[in-house]
């Protein structure tokens, strides 16, 4: 009994010297809700309820937690353990035990200086002012009838020529309703067709656009994400008399309510040397019919050959009521190289999108990409549109089901691992690892050159020009402290001879150099 008394001693002795921090609102869960979950959940956004101070968040502790324990909230579906994108927005597990021990501790408020500020949310366009603006003819009425809607908007360009995109931002006007949007490009007119033969301002299509458009992924949004945007040279191309497609995804409301959404398109001011280009994995890559039989849980298997080397942009899987789960990775021909694209463990209609990588991702020529999707046609899916299990296969309708995965990328160039995809900035959308000389545009020169490098360090950077003798003829740029990032540079030629010039960028050890040619 002594023993057992010495012994309990020593641990409240051991115990009193340790002070057990208290898990508060202002320091340990204001953080996680700002981070994660303001963007949704304020006034006027999608998110059911807000959640912006202390007040809020206590009133729906008790649905945050068990959102969050069982990884429906934040709605991120695709596993942040086999891929990488850009925007993840995923909790980690001390986050999710902080939730809930915040709440088991009675969840106090905290000291009101340990409170950090709330984000700054941008209203209007996030990355600068856009070149075309293209709005909905009309506000659209979705009705209070707590239904989802899926309805196509037509959107002439009246541009008399093609242009190059170099960013495309969807501004959604009502977020209450607005749930993702996907964008297509139609030069044929079918879709003002489909829009005539339908009553109501735009024509509804669930799935798709009804057709296949020229584009039929030209950009998509879903609250919270960033506006698309790519490197420089490389974008997309919207043809001359085209009409911008958008597909809207109404969420149910109780109340009817409105919608003008808006697109903002930005023109690029390099010339686009590789244009962005939409591989689809559909039926056509299965080696067996795309059927799935009532009571059954079926997993359809399609591959894809590359062809030619490209550097990967991003992916986009695409079913609706029946899938269960996603995976698509690629393999070597000597099957001992595996690139993991994308893995979606469970499946949900109501939160998918495209999913941009944060750096381009190389998939040599002859590597095989694999697509596997399982559909649950029983009763044990709690989304079966059908009640008894009824057979389903390829179709638009709501009981019908898709097997579709977009995969954007480019042709692969050298040094495309060394680019890496930054946030949105419409003056910097890229940052590069290290200093690099690009090929100058364009090359012969006549008046004007364009010249762009990066910069990885601060040491002092110079840009000069010297002639084919390696005779110094001027300075382009030059800096003693620069900020790392992409700089553009124009270059006047025309009091310079016909010839062979070099450019040499040199930044602390860094030296390297580029063959320009001038004719006049």
């Amino acid at each position: 009994m002594e023993i057992m008394k010495k012994s309990l001693t020593l641990i409240l002795l051991f115990s009193s010297c340790f002070t057990f921090a208290q898990v508060t609102f202002t320091a340990d869960i204001a953080p996680i809700m700002f981070e994660h979950c303001t963007k949704c959940h304020r006034q006027g956004e999608i998110g059911p309820m807000p959640l912006t101070n202390y007040q809020e968040v206590m009133a729906n502790a008790s649905m945050v937690e068990y959102t969050t324990s069982i990884g429906y909230m934040p709605p991120w579906r695709p596993d942040h353990t086999y891929s990488t994108f850009r925007d993840e927005n995923v909790l980690s597990q001390d986050e999710i035990d902080k939730i809930a021990l915040w709440i088991t501790e009675g969840m106090p408020e905290g000291n009101p200086a340990d409170l950090p500020p709330f984000p700054e949310y941008i209203d209007g366009s996030q990355i600068g002012t856009p070149d075309l603006v293209l709005t909905m003819n009309e506000p659209y009425e979705h009705q209070g009838t707590m239904t989802d809607q899926y309805q196509v908007f037509v959107l002439p360009t009246g541009l008399t020529e093609d242009h190059d995109i170099e960013a495309i931002e969807v501004r959604a006007d009502n977020n209450e309703i607005c749930h993702h949007a996907i964008l297509g490009i139609d030069t044929t007119g079918t879709a003002q067709l489909l829009d005539a033969a339908d009553p109501e301002y735009g024509y509804t299509q669930f799935g798709g656009f009804g057709f296949d458009p020229v584009d039929q992924f030209f950009g998509a949004w879903v609250p919270g994400t960033n506006p698309m945007t790519y490197p420089p040279t490389i974008g997309k191309k919207l043809f001359a008399n085209a009409d911008l497609l958008i597909q809207m995804h109404y969420g149910p409301t109780s109340v009817t309510q409105t919608d003008q959404t808006s697109v903002n398109l930005f023109f690029s001011d390099d010339p686009i040397q590789r244009y962005v280009r939409t591989y689809a994995i559909n039926p056509y890559n299965l080696d067996e019919l795309f059927f799935i039989p009532a009571n059954t849980v079926k997993t359809f298997h399609g591959t894809l050959q590359i062809p030619f080397d490209v550097s990967l942009i991003g992916v986009g899987p695409h079913a609706h009521l029946l899938c269960k789960s996603f995976e698509v990775y690629a393999v070597s021909p000597d099957l001992q190289d595996t690139i993991q694209m994308i893995r979606i463990p469970e499946w949900n209609f109501n939160w998918q999108g495209f999913y941009s990588y944060p750096s381009f991702i190389h998939l040599p020529a002859g590597y095989t990409v694999h697509c596997y999707a399982t559909y649950d046609n029983t009763e044990n899916n709690p989304f079966n549109p059908s009640s008894p299990p009824q057979w389903s296969a390829w179709g638009e309708g709501t009981e019908d089901e898709m097997y579709l995965c977009y995969i954007q990328y480019v042709p692969y160039l050298n040094g495309d691992e060394d680019i890496v995809l930054s946030a949105a900035n419409h003056e910097n959308v890229m940052v590069y690892k290290e200093t690099q000389l690009f090929p100058s545009y364009p090359n012969p020169a006549a008046i004007e050159v364009n010249i762009g490098f990066s910069i990885g360090n601060s040491k002092e950077t110079s840009l000069d020009l010297y002639d084919a003798q390696g005779r110094w003829i001027r300075t382009v740029f030059r800096s003693t402290k620069p900020v790392p990032g992409l700089y553009r540079e124009k270059l006047n030629t025309s009091d310079l001879p016909s010839g062979t010039f070099y450019l040499k960028l040199q930044s602390g050890d860094h030296v390297s150099g580029r063959q320009l040619i001038i004719t006049h």
